[in-house]
């Protein structure tokens, strides 16, 4: 991570095209070679601040209490841990915003950011099958999954690959649906985060990651699951 903050530094207060990873590896105390052990270009060592971030929510999600409804444990995770001072200090943020501002107009370092939101994606994905699987979800919650899967089952000529004579629901359509809600909520929080990056509001009238975050996710309540199996 000392790595990475380095990076960071380099990047905001000279700019990304201006720094060397010479430079990066001087400012954090290590020889080139060892750089280029652990990253193949400059824009790869600022990655595990961007990770570091998406983990503290997709580990929040996780964290949620037994009950709790997915839309309200992504909402609650994003309030908790995309706010300036949780987890890091209101100069990190700044920093963020300013390396989440640069993807935008350096396709190499929104190659980077592109990759650990991808990889955020697929871990966000599994703690919802696992939430599932441990019942950690609401009566709505289940019922509408189990509900949606059904559907998709009996739609399928011959009923093959959905819901067996016992009832059972397909797996894989539960699997499918449990992928498209973490690529939705992945969408909504990284939508918030690059809106906010992209303004330059810093008054307090101003909404911060977060509170768009939660605007983005209440799409989720309301989201016409159905509408998908009913053609």
């Amino acid at each position: 991570m000392e790595i990475a903050r380095a990076a960071a530094g380099l990047f905001v207060r000279q700019g990304l095209k201006a720094t060397r990873a010479e430079d990066i590896a001087q400012a954090a105390g290590i020889a080139p070679r060892t750089f280029y052990r652990y990253f193949a270009a400059k824009e790869e060592a600022v990655a595990p601040l961007y990770e570091a971030g998406a983990r503290r929510w997709v580990e929040a999600v996780r964290a949620a209490p037994p009950g709790t409804s997915v839309p309200q444990a992504l909402e609650d995770a994003v309030r908790s841990t995309l706010r300036p001072g949780a987890g890091e200090s209101s100069d990190s943020w700044m920093w963020v915003r300013t390396l989440v501002r640069l993807t935008h107009s350096t396709p190499s370092l929104r190659r980077v950011w592109a990759e650990v939101c991808q990889t955020s994606e697929r871990a966000l994905a599994e703690v919802l099958a696992a939430r599932v699987r441990a019942g950690t979800t609401t009566d709505n919650d289940a019922e509408h999954a189990a509900r949606a899967a059904q559907a998709d089952g009996t739609s399928r000529a011959g009923g093959t690959g959905g819901t067996g004579s016992t009832g059972r629901v397909d797996s894989a359509a539960v699997d499918a649906r449990l992928r498209l809600a973490a690529a939705v909520a992945s969408a909504a929080v990284r939508a918030a985060v690059e809106g906010w990056a992209a303004g330059d509001g810093t008054g307090e009238d101003q909404p911060g990651p977060a509170e768009l975050a939660v605007a983005n996710l209440a799409t989720l309540r309301d989201f016409p699951w159905d509408a998908l199996t009913e053609s």
